[in-house]
């Protein structure tokens, strides 16, 4: 259903289909706790009585990433997800300077797990959902991120419903190197039983094999994997072949294999996680590469196949049709805001508005995408909208109210909401 609206209406605020809380902690000085300042932003859908999962989006090392990462809770794809399943979305922002020491928070045994828990305690307060400070998580980390979530698998098990490592994992550097006095060596990590039943999937970028500053990101993913399966673990190889370090299109590879780990674990009623059930997903190896198979839930197979392959996955529905629009009289001419849903399978890639039956204008009217498909919300090299945030607003300047307007959402293959 399309929108179709022309009413004159009192001044109008943004929309949003959701509510944004945000916790800041300070630098600290004190032994285990955090040397950098954290925010923590967490999004919650409208409507949600009760907060199901938190899905956990963190950035990775240097200045860069941390100020790119303002906006992970703001991702219209993203939160497309969390409100599929009645789950927040949070998006931490470690505040390293770039001569930091990463290790320093992306080993969460330094305190950035004290400050992750902390924060979901007191976002349970201020959110009005207390359910925040227990619910389960889904970890996704690039580079350093990922090295934090392989360590929060060994600290927290019980409470991780699935893994996403985007070139990064901190499994080779808990390995004991040849020589002790290796920088490469961390304290011990163990992994629990429980920590080998967590559906993972370990995704570099081709193009980081043999690069000179990247390779780690390769071999540790190619390491990892190989232990964890040869454990038994429920985890997926699954490289970029467009990519060194960058995360260019990956999210429509992880967004699906979420969705389908959260179908198979969250529990109907009650807090444990639902188990594995290893007969129901399928094994995969990659062509090409010598690796035994992977394990792969069975609805995340197809998408799967199509990344290792394209480096994206296909979508052949539409997307959903925007809503709620609005329009006002104004001194530029007539004002129009909406709200809208990103399409789950391939994001939100721009809106055509017509009025009287005839397309006036194109949101953005050309998109781009420097770091993968072009998005109405442009990406970051990190997996986040970039800044300032697109809005969902036009005005048709010189006109006055009493034309038919309507939107039409594009997702990022081009297909229109009906």
């Amino acid at each position: 259903m399309r929108i179709l609206l022309a009413l004159l209406l009192p001044p109008l605020a943004l929309l949003a289909d959701g509510a944004k809380h945000s916790v800041s902690y300070p630098a600290s000085d004190r032994p285990g706790e955090l040397i950098f300042a954290a925010t923590y932003n967490l999004w919650i859908p409208e409507g949600v009585k009760n907060v199901r999962g938190i899905i956990v989006h963190q950035h990775g090392c240097g200045e860069g990433s941390n100020k790119g990462a303002v906006t992970a809770a703001d991702d219209l794809h993203w939160q497309a997800l969390a409100r599929k399943w009645d789950c927040a979305l949070m998006g931490p922002v470690i505040h390293q300077p770039e001569k930091g020491n990463c290790r320093m928070w992306c080993d969460p045994r330094n305190g950035s797990e004290k400050a992750f828990l902390r924060a979901l305690t007191d976002l349970a307060a201020k959110s009005g959902h207390p359910e925040v400070a227990t619910a389960p998580w889904c970890l996704w980390g690039h580079s350093g991120g990922g090295f934090w979530a392989s360590i929060m698998q060994a600290l927290h098990p019980k409470r991780i419903v699935a893994i996403w490592f985007r070139s990064g994992t901190g499994y080779t550097y808990w390995q004991k190197p040849e020589d002790p006095k290796s920088e490469r060596q961390i304290p011990e990590v163990v992994l629990p039983p429980e920590a080998y039943g967590i559906p993972m999937v370990a995704n570099p970028g081709v193009k980081e094999n043999g690069d000179k500053r990247f390779n780690g990101a390769w071999t540790g993913a190619v390491a990892m994997f190989k232990d964890y399966r040869g454990k038994g673990a429920p985890i997926a190889f699954a490289p970029d072949p467009l990519t060194s370090h960058q995360t260019g299109d990956m999210r429509y590879a992880c967004l699906a294999f979420f969705d389908a780990c959260l179908a198979l674990r969250l529990p109907e009623e009650g807090a444990e996680l639902r188990p594995v059930d290893l007969s129901s997903g399928v094994e995969r190896a990659v062509p090409g590469l010598d690796l035994k198979a992977g394990w792969l839930p069975a609805a995340f197979v197809p998408a799967w196949e199509q990344y290792v392959r394209t480096g994206a996955t296909e979508d052949r529905t539409p997307p959903p049709a925007p809503f709620g629009l609005k329009t006002r009289q104004t001194e530029e001419g007539v004002e129009l805001v909406w709200d809208a849903y990103a399409d789950l399978e391939s994001g939100l890639r721009q809106f055509v508005i017509e009025k009287d039956g005839k397309v006036i204008a194109r949101l953005p009217e050309n998109p781009k995408g420097t770091f993968g498909r072009p998005l109405f919300q442009g990406m970051t090299y990190g997996d986040t909208p970039t800044l300032p945030l697109a809005a969902m607003r036009f005005i048709d300047k010189g006109a006055k109210v009493g034309g038919a307007y309507r939107v039409i959402s594009v997702n990022s293959v081009g297909l229109e909401s009906r």
